[in-house]
């Protein structure tokens, strides 16, 4: 064990595989260990370069190892595929693992600090509510319409329903549906109140970074989207430009080019979703504004002249990712372009 140089680590929820190589590539450790002995296994290792798949638990378990000065690197699981031999288990994919680890050219992830973790977990948990509230909608308007209950689509409309069902001097509604659809507007008015509070964390989040500050500049870029960006991105070293942040967001084309000839599709939607997602809502806000107002973004309102407002606002939203990598990287704050 003492001539390991480098390590794969296979994650699971109870059994890791492991699998050491020396420094000349000779393996020299095979084992499965449970979780319990999987930290104690690394304590008897000088320290080595360990790699690891970015997954659920791996941000957890690679500060845990360099606490115990070993070198961890998180790679996407979709890079270390290539590197996996014919048939698929624990073992194999731990040395691809350790042979991916390796690789000059190989994309890492940056290890999140418990923090960072904590304000992602306000937004997947922001997201799930919102999932809920819309599927709560759903219900009352489907069960009220059995009835021949309607209403406009939108904030008001709802408003309409749910007095319906708190009127007990409603006869359209029966009794025993009246006491169901109550239980579902009740938990509808709680989601509400969640998600409320869910967004004042993550405002708050926003405001106390001098980063999201600094992003909140940008047209386009609100609260929800500064904090997102400073939780997933931990260091924009990670990113070799501009464009590799907003390939890993998926907003740039897809190529399908060869013998010298490039060919462009449509964005390639490969990464982080939930920041794309974010991005294009921002980017398609400034559009519409742009649309109103061409004055105040003359370059949106020329793009506009070509391309159709959709298109713009990914393009809007490519741009501003570029922005954003530029923001963090150097760490300077925004600047308006002036039209001449």
């Amino acid at each position: 064990m003492e001539t390991v140089a480098v390590v794969g680590v296979d994650l699971a929820k109870s059994v890791f595989q492991v699998h050491g190589i020396d420094e000349s590539g000779a393996v020299v450790l095979q084992r499965r260990v449970s979780r319990g002995q999987f930290l104690k296994l690394f304590e008897k290792l000088p320290p080595c370069l360990v790699g690891m798949e970015a997954c659920a638990s791996s941000h957890h378990w690679a500060r845990q190892l360099m606490e115990l000065g070993h070198e961890v690197k998180l790679m996407p699981p979709q890079y270390v595929k290539p590197y996996v031999k014919r048939g698929k288990n624990d073992a194999a994919d731990a040395e691809a693992i350790c042979e991916a680890v390796t690789r000059p050219t190989m994309r890492f992830v940056g290890v999140k600090t418990p923090d960072q973790q904590a304000v992602m977990m306000l937004h997947r948990v922001r997201k799930i509510l919102t999932r809920q509230r819309t599927q709560i909608t759903n219900a009352l308007r489907a069960h009220l319409a059995e009835f021949g209950i309607t209403a406009p689509v939108g904030r008001i409309g709802l408003e309409r329903l749910l007095a319906v069902i708190a009127d007990d001097n409603d006869n359209r509604l029966p009794g025993e549906a009246r006491v169901s659809l109550a239980v579902l507007a009740s938990q509808l008015e709680m989601v509400k109140e969640q998600i409320l509070d869910n967004d004042r964390r993550i405002l708050a989040d926003a405001r106390r970074s001098e980063a999201g500050c600094r992003l909140m500049k940008i047209p386009g870029v609100g609260p929800l989207l500064a904090s997102a960006i400073v939780a997933s991105v931990p260091d924009p070293a990670i990113f070799s430009s501009g464009r590799s942040l907003s390939a890993w967001v998926g907003l740039t084309p897809r190529q399908n080019s060869s013998g010298g000839k490039e060919k462009l599709g449509s964005i390639t939607k490969a990464g982080n979703g939930y920041l794309r997602e974010l991005l294009v809502v921002g980017a398609t806000a400034v559009v519409r504004y742009a649309q109103r107002n061409s004055t105040k973004r003359p370059w949106i309102a020329q793009l506009l002249e070509r391309k159709k407002p959709r298109v713009a606002a990914v393009a809007l939203a490519n741009k501003n990712t570029r922005i954003i990598w530029a923001m963090l990287a150097s760490g300077e704050p925004y600047r308006e372009v002036r039209a001449a």
